[in-house]
């Protein structure tokens, strides 16, 4: 009876540990597919984020093919990643949801890549409570486009989240008033193992990034690098 129960403890741990590391290599995953989407804004710089905003934002998050479909209610859901500067570099990703209506985005069930840059202080610290409505909680609009084009209406020096997207390999800045950021904390613990930490902990650098997000915040620094230019100015 003894050997029967030590024999299901043990499958039942191997399980356990099995669909672990099932999970967290979706994650891993997830991260990659947020690098490749930065690598092929990269490629086009013409098309893609201005130097001076990039050179600004406090987070990055990107939400790698955003699903859009039309039930009964038109609905967006998508999982993503973030990262946000730090006083020695990026920090350690931490994972979010965003979920909402359907606004802007290309109809019959497609899949768009998101980019959302918060451009602020303030944006930093809204994205450390656990749900924020772009456009309500906080002032969001799209983001400028091209090498050189400057956020420099009202509209966009006052918002502190710009948002991208990309479908079909065109990236442009895209309306995502009323979805809401979720923090994703159970695909967070999963990813550092177990431990519960917040994502104030994360996102300000108190935790060493994990090697496998090293290659996405490698790309996230190349194409959000802080100038020396934009650095005398601010």
């Amino acid at each position: 009876m003894v050997k029967k129960f030590i024999h299901a403890l043990c499958i039942t741990t191997a399980l356990t540990v099995a669909a672990s590391a099932a999970d967290t290599q979706k994650l891993d995953e997830r991260i990659q597919a947020a690098q490749l989407v930065l690598h092929e804004i990269m490629d086009t710089p013409d098309k893609g984020i201005p130097e001076d905003v990039a050179a600004s934002a406090t987070c990055v998050a990107v939400v790698p093919s955003f699903k859009k479909g039309a039930f009964i209610v038109g609905g967006q859901y998508g999982q993503g990643v973030v990262t946000c500067r730090t006083g020695h570099g990026w920090s350690a990703p931490a994972f979010i949801q965003l979920t909402g209506a359907s606004f802007g985005l290309q109809a019959g069930g497609q899949a768009t890549d998101l980019v959302l840059l918060a451009t602020t202080h303030n944006a930093f610290e809204r994205l450390l409570q656990d749900k924020v409505k772009l456009g309500g909680d906080i002032a969001a609009s799209a983001g400028p486009v091209g090498r050189n084009a400057q956020a420099s209406t009202t509209e966009l020096a006052n918002a502190a989240i710009l948002t991208y997207s990309r479908s079909k390999g065109l990236f442009a800045g895209v309306d995502l008033t009323g979805d809401v950021v979720h923090q994703n904390t159970e695909d967070t613990q999963t990813y550092y193992g177990g431990r519960d930490l917040s994502y104030k902990t994360i996102l300000t650098g108190g935790v060493p990034p994990p090697p496998s997000s090293r290659s996405f915040l490698a790309t996230v620094r190349q194409l959000f690098h802080s100038s020396a230019a934009h650095n005398a100015a601010h």
